[in-house]
């Protein structure tokens, strides 16, 4: 089992049977997370470069594109 976490996004985190199941998974649940945000009215925390855990075992970057309606009046 891989636990996956976005390091910028508190919250978000899902796990996986193999590495590559893992990085499905956290990207679903970021592109979820992200929209409820947005839905909500509440803004995406701003990605920083330099985050790290001590407890990772491996660090990668997690791209998010989230469509965005105009808002109804």
């Amino acid at each position: 089992m891989v636990v996956a976490e976005v390091l910028d996004f508190p919250g978000v985190c899902s796990q996986g049977f193999d590495l590559a199941d893992a990085r499905s998974m956290i990207a679903s649940a970021l592109l979820d997370v992200a929209q409820i945000h947005l839905e909500e009215g509440r803004p995406l925390p701003i990605p920083h470069a330099d985050a790290s855990s001590p407890d990772a075992d491996l660090i990668e970057l997690l791209p998010l594109t989230v469509e965005v309606s105009a808002a109804k009046l």
